[in-house]
């Protein structure tokens, strides 16, 4: 896969991995003959050529594919009081897209689902409140890292307490990448779940935060690298916001469906291998559990989940290869602190240098450069 940003390429660092802290229960990515296209598309598009024919062109073209309880794993023994949804449509999305936006809104307006699942966690959730209203340079800093909340204080203190500063950090680097690329091509990220938003009040479905914590994520990352993939990393990202990019409206217009050249965590996963793990396979498997176990979709008729193109093949397997067998909490990872007076002489000097990195970087992302 060619990448579209020119800062990420194979990384000569990364012929070997550091073992990650593993999670509570085994995480199986698809196996690399998996096609879910051949797996279920037909059944898929027969399906919604009976209930919603109006849909045939998002099925068509692959964007949308219908799952139904029939092909879902056993639910587990101890969660018998659960009932999982009876449909589960997922339509794949590019998080630059016009076009993926008008598609949600078609869906969940002609769906009208008990719950509408976006590919979003709390953390995130403010990308589907930027109005269209506000002027352009805001709406182009907002991005799928972007802080959001309770203000700046606010939002890092959750952030670190989710985590670490480390985590935080990258955070922050990825999310001025992101306003970078934005304005390069002069088209802000997140379209799909502003229009997912707004077509869910107008049916009157739940929105659901169904992706796993981005900081939980971004540390079990950081913590899968080696330093010298770290640094790889760091370097590269400086050098894609403070270089200009090549990257164009034209190239946008180029990428098709199946491109994942827009998807930023798969363009890190493909320039440094040891990410795929935390920032593809283990989130696929969330997104999965919150399309069908979670509480907000119990006893639900109707869900319709809004996510990356790039998750959609380890997100129809997680729902049709499921065991059974694992909770959210397994899907955390999220390891544990060291010993109180260790990591004190261990941190000081690094968190006193991220601390005032942290302010400018996020004096830089709001005030603009």
């Amino acid at each position: 896969m060619k990448s579209i940003f020119p800062v990420f390429r194979s990384n000569p660092f990364s012929l070997s991995t550091t073992p990650l802290k593993p999670l509570k229960a085994s995480v199986k990515p698809p196996p690399p003959d998996f096609d879910y296209r051949r797996e279920i598309s037909e059944e898929s598009r027969a399906a919604i050529a009976e209930s919603h024919p109006e849909l045939l062109d998002l099925a068509d073209n692959g964007s949308l594919i219908l799952v139904q309880k029939k092909r879902f794993g056993p639910v587990p023994s101890w969660r018998t009081e659960f009932v999982e949804p009876e449909f589960i449509w997922l339509i794949g999305t590019s998080h630059v897209s016009k076009d993926s936006a008008m598609e949600v809104e078609r869906v969940v307006r002609a769906l009208r689902p008990d719950n509408v699942v976006v590919e979003l966690c709390r953390s995130r959730a403010g990308i589907m409140y930027v109005s269209e209203d506000e002027e352009p340079r805001k709406q182009l800093r907002s991005n799928m890292f972007s802080l959001s909340g309770t203000g700046f204080f606010g939002a890092v203190g959750r952030s670190i307490n989710l985590g670490g500063q480390t985590a935080l950090a990258l955070r922050l680097l990825l999310a001025a990448f992101s306003s970078k690329i934005s304005s390069d091509i002069n088209r802000p990220f997140g379209d799909e779940f502003r229009a997912a938003r707004k077509a869910s009040e107008e049916v009157g479905a739940q929105i659901v935060l169904g992706d796993r914590p981005i900081e939980i994520t971004l540390q079990r990352a950081w913590k899968a690298m080696r330093w010298s993939e770290k640094l790889s990393l760091v370097l590269s990202i400086f050098r894609g916001i403070a270089f200009s990019s090549n990257i164009s409206v034209n190239k946008l217009k180029e990428a098709s469906w199946d491109d994942d050249k827009f998807q930023l965590y798969e363009q890190l996963s493909f320039s440094y291998p040891s990410l795929l793990s935390p920032l593809i396979h283990e989130r696929d498997t969330y997104l999965a559990w919150s399309l069908k176990r979670s509480k907000a979709v119990n006893n639900s008729k109707r869900v319709v989940g809004v996510i990356g193109k790039g998750h959609m093949k380890g997100v129809i397997y997680a729902l049709l290869c499921d065991t059974g067998n694992l909770r959210f909490r397994d899907l955390v990872g999220k390891d544990s602190h060291s010993g109180w007076i260790s990591g004190i002489v261990k941190s000081l000097v690094r968190d006193t240098i991220i601390g005032i990195f942290l302010w400018a970087l996020y004096e830089f992302i709001n005030g603009g450069r």
